[in-house]
C-alpha cells in the first residue's frame, strides 16, 4: 500500500490546482448539458411543474449547504432524511440528493481551491477510492440493498466518533496537523456507505481526518472538494438504473445550494479551529442521533 501511494504521489505531484478546477467545470458542463435535454423533455411534455414544494426543498438546500461548506458534512444526511420523511424510498432519495450534489459539491469545491482550503496529496488518496466504493455503493441500493439496515451501526458509530471531536477540541492538541494513516481505505468506507446510507461521506471521513490531528481548515476543504467526483460518478449508476425523479426537489436543492455553496467555503477558511472541533463533534452527535432514533422507533 506504501508503494502504490509513493507512485500515486509522484504521479499527481505536477497536477495543479488549476487543472483540476478545469477538470471539474468541464464534467459539470457535461452533466448540465445532459440534464437540460431532460428538463426540455419535461417542459415539452407538461410535466414538469413548479409549487411550494421547490421553495420548501431551495431552502433546504440552502442552509444545508452554508453547514457542509462550514463544517466539511450533513448536507446528505440531512436532505436524505428530510426526503425520507415525505416518504419517498431510500435508494430515491439517495439518488435525489447525490444528483443535487453534483452541482452544490462543485461550486463549493471550486470555492474551497479559491480559498486555498486544499492539501493536494491527501485529494488525490481519498478521490480515487472514494469514487470507486460510491460507485459500489449506488450499485448495490439501486437494484440490490436495502440500505436502511446498516444505518443504526453507522449512527451509533458516529455518535461516539463526535463525541472523541469534542473531547480533541478541548484539549491542547487542536493545532497540530499530523500525517494522515490510512485515508484511501476510509474514503473507500465513506464513499460506499455514503451513497448506501443516502449520506455519510462528511461525517465518516472528515470526522475520522479531524480525529487524527487533520488541519480543520484542510480537511473540509479536501474532502468537500473530493465529494464532487464522489457524487458525479455515483450519480452516474443512479441515472442509469433509476432514472431521473422528483425534478422540484432536486432543482430546489441545487438553486438553495448553489447560492449557499461560496458562503461555506467562505466561512471555512475564517473559523476558529477549536471552535470548528467542537461545531462538527456536536453536529455529528445531533444528526447521528436523530438518525438513531427513526431507525429504532
Amino acid at each position: 500500500m506504501t508503494r502504490i501511494l509513493l507512485q500515486l504521489e509522484k504521479a499527481t505531484n505536477g497536477i495543479t490546482f488549476r487543472q483540476i478546477a478545469i477538470t471539474m467545470l468541464f464534467m459539470k458542463l457535461v452533466i448540465i448539458t445532459y440534464f437540460a435535454y431532460l428538463l426540455i423533455g419535461e417542459l415539452y411534455d407538461g410535466t414538469l411543474l413548479f409549487d411550494s414544494t421547490f421553495f420548501i426543498f431551495m431552502g433546504v438546500g440552502f442552509l444545508a449547504q452554508v453547514v457542509d461548506g462550514a463544517l466539511g458534512m450533513a448536507y446528505g444526511v440531512s436532505c436524505t432524511t428530510l426526503l425520507m420523511n415525505f416518504g419517498i424510498p431510500p435508494a430515491l432519495a439517495s439518488a435525489s440528493v447525490h444528483t443535487s450534489e453534483i452541482f452544490t459539491t462543485g461550486i463549493s469545491g471550486l470555492s474551497h481551491i479559491k480559498f486555498k482550503n486544499i492539501d493536494k496529496g491527501l485529494f488525490f488518496k481519498i478521490v480515487i477510492t472514494g469514487t470507486l466504493g460510491a460507485v459500489l455503493g449506488a450499485y448495490l441500493i439501486a437494484g440490490y440493498f436495502d440500505g436502511n439496515l446498516i444505518k443504526p451501526y453507522i449512527s451509533a458509530y458516529l455518535i461516539l466518533l463526535g463525541s472523541y471531536i469534542i473531547y480533541k477540541g478541548f484539549t491542547n492538541k487542536v493545532n497540530t496537523n499530523n500525517a494522515v494513516k490510512g485515508a484511501p481505505l476510509l474514503a473507500l468506507f465513506g464513499g460506499f456507505l455514503d451513497t448506501i446510507g443516502g449520506g455519510g461521506w462528511g461525517p465518516i471521513v472528515t470526522s475520522n481526518l479531524l480525529s487524527q490531528g487533520k488541519d480543520p481548515r484542510e480537511a473540509i476543504g479536501t474532502v468537500n472538494t473530493a465529494e464532487f467526483f464522489i457524487t458525479y460518478f455515483a450519480t452516474a449508476i443512479f441515472v442509469f438504473i433509476l432514472g431521473v425523479k422528483h425534478w422540484q426537489i432536486i432543482l430546489g436543492l441545487i438553486a438553495g445550494g448553489a447560492l449557499a455553496a461560496p458562503f461555506g467555503a467562505y466561512l471555512a477558511s475564517k473559523i476558529n479551529k477549536r471552535a470548528l472541533f467542537f461545531m462538527v463533534g456536536v453536529l455529528i452527535i445531533i444528526t447521528s442521533g436523530y438518525s438513531l432514533y427513526k431507525t429504532l422507533e
